[in-house]
């Protein structure tokens, strides 16, 4: 889970240097269509979907590029037939892979899912195989230097409706049920926090699978595929590697 290990802080790092090789882009629509295809196409009758629509528009994003991710993810794209999808699988060593999201050709989607489970020395599994390995939370994650009173911050998101509070030497992890994400957020903005490393709803592994090695460089190398497939829209794993291997990767 995010801020519990060096790993972690690796993943906070990678999401900032995407950004600045201009992937922030590809992120936040992948984020607007799934929010689109939990809660629908409305943008006042969903909150998700109007939290990560202002994200987009707070980094210049083109109405086109967003008013597109809506429209692809709720079915209404004009000419082109989405479908939505959901495969897991075992990647290297064993880590379980959770993958969500769309495509106008399953059979060529599966095909290449497929082959890269294969590839990297992993297998796709059935339905259901990994799926059960994970639950649906809203999820914030807040750095230590954005905190004065850790204390103060816990009562303020109980108060909001917080599930679990986690502080860790760099990181406060905060978590929600889904339904709640919203108004723990605007409870968080009225403590004063508006700087978050993560705020989403997401999928959680009940527990992790630490890995080292060679099997953990595979995963993450696998795991970056996906997230980098645009059909792809959410990519969930219990990953998780040793300090020794987070050091020699950083």
């Amino acid at each position: 889970m995010a801020g519990h290990s060096k790993w972690a802080n690796i993943k906070h790092k990678k999401a900032a240097a995407d950004a600045k090789r201009g992937k922030v882009f590809s992120k936040i629509v992948k984020k607007i269509a799934s929010a689109a295809r939990r809660g629908g196409g409305d943008i006042d009758a969903n909150p998700e979907l109007r939290l990560y629509v202002d994200k987009a528009r707070a980094v210049n994003m083109p109405n086109d590029n967003i008013e597109r991710a809506i429209l692809k993810a709720t079915g209404q794209l004009e000419g082109v037939s989405f479908e939505e999808f959901s495969y897991e699988g075992y990647g290297p060593g064993g880590v379980a892979i959770l993958l969500e999201g769309s495509t106008d050709n399953r059979n060529r989607t599966v095909s290449e899912i497929r082959h890269a489970f294969s590839k990297h020395g992993g297998n796709m599994g059935e339905n259901g195989c990994v799926s059960w390995m994970f639950d649906t939370r809203g999820i914030f994650v807040i750095s230590t230097d954005e905190v004065e009173d850790p204390d103060e911050l816990m009562l303020a998101a109980a108060d909001a409706g917080a599930e679990d509070f986690e502080l860790e030497e760099d990181a406060v992890t905060i978590t929600t049920e889904p339904g709640d994400f919203i108004q723990v957020r605007k409870g968080l903005e009225e403590f004063g926090i508006t700087d978050f490393i993560t705020d989403e709803i997401t999928k959680l592994p009940q527990n992790t699978l630490t890995l080292t090695g060679k099997d953990a460089e595979t995963a993450i190398k696998l795991i970056d595929f996906f997230e980098d497939y645009d059909d792809i829209e959410s990519v969930y794993s219990n990953l998780d590697i040793d300090d020794e291997t987070a050091e020699a990767m950083g």
